[in-house]
């Protein structure tokens, strides 16, 4: 009987020990691809083209940028993409009429 559970050991310990490392490295890969994909974005790009090209974003949101009263503002759509928690592109969509995004500029960010 130990001589079983020792070999199921020796069997199941090695294969344990990897998967921290091939866990740990997926991010990695991921925060590579997201780089590589981003120097395809394009200024005038739109929602569905940055969709294409980088997934959904993990955060959104919409800042109003003011405006006259006879000159509406439609303000500025941020897409924000965290691959980890230290390394994130923000995405800044402006819209020339309601629902007409087009990238207006984008910017990593490390902390």
């Amino acid at each position: 009987m130990q001589v079983l559970q020792a070999a199921f050991l020796a069997v199941l310990l090695p294969a344990l020990a990897w998967m921290p490392a091939a866990g740990a490295q997926a991010p990695r890969a991921a925060l590579a691809q997201a780089e590589r994909n981003a120097v395809e974005l394009r200024h005038g790009m739109t929602l569905e083209e940055v969709q294409k090209l980088l997934g959904k974003p993990s955060r959104t949101a919409l800042k109003n940028a003011g405006g006259f009263a006879t000159e509406p503002s439609h303000g500025a759509l941020h897409w924000t993409y965290a691959w980890r928690p230290d390394r994130t592109l923000n995405v800044v969509f402006a819209a020339k009429a309601p629902e007409q995004w087009y990238v207006n500029s984008w910017d990593w960010f490390t902390y």
